[in-house]
């Protein structure tokens, strides 16, 4: 975000969630590069021949953003997060869409610290990731949305902390766990 800072975008996603429509103008033009980074980074992690391009994922996602109502922002963090969030939600919902079976236990999880890793069954794999995800925030909400904020967001453990208002060990340990336990539940090793 060349010629913007942190502090910036903090203060115009306040502005924009106090009414301030000018502020959300300069808010997008702001981010846009940054999200089309985000996009692009899915994208890759998508088959080749993947019906979505980043750009229709970075506009859907701003669809459904300025569509909120009494959204409060509390920092860049929090709303890039939410950003990825929503990016998520979009290929997994396209995913669907296109008709792939969710079978428990029948994909592998790649390495949640190999994001740019490219694979054939990658949309299988992201339902299959979003089903595991929903299981974990059953167990604990935080520690998905460690994950949400990390692997999908991209967000360092430092920015990760700012936008849950937890400590630095907090995700480093949430991290781990949930990293450990996705696996698991990816593979059809945890029980119950």
């Amino acid at each position: 975000m060349p010629g913007a800072t942190r502090a910036d975008v903090t203060a115009l996603l306040h502005a924009w969630s106090a009414g301030d429509q000018a502020a959300k103008e300069k808010l997008w033009a702001i981010v846009f590069p940054e999200l089309d980074r985000l996009a692009r980074g899915y994208m890759r992690r998508e088959r080749p021949n993947h019906t979505l391009q980043a750009g229709a994922l970075v506009n859907e996602a701003y669809l459904r953003l300025v569509d909120w109502k009494n959204a409060h922002w509390r920092n860049r963090a929090h709303f890039f997060g939410m950003c990825a969030r929503i990016m998520r939600q979009i290929l997994v919902d396209h995913a669907r869409a296109q008709g792939y079976q969710k079978r428990r236990g029948a994909h592998r999880l790649e390495a949640l610290d190999e994001a740019a890793t490219v694979s054939p069954n990658r949309t299988r794999e992201l339902v299959a990731l979003d089903d595991a995800m929903e299981r974990l925030a059953s167990i604990s909400k935080r520690k998905c949305d460690v994950v949400e904020l990390r692997f999908f967001g991209g967000l360092t453990v430092e920015e990760t902390a700012a936008a849950l208002g937890i400590s630095r060990l907090t995700v480093i340990r949430d991290w781990n766990f949930a990293r450990a336990w996705l696996l698991a539940e990816m593979s059809g090793k945890n029980t119950g």
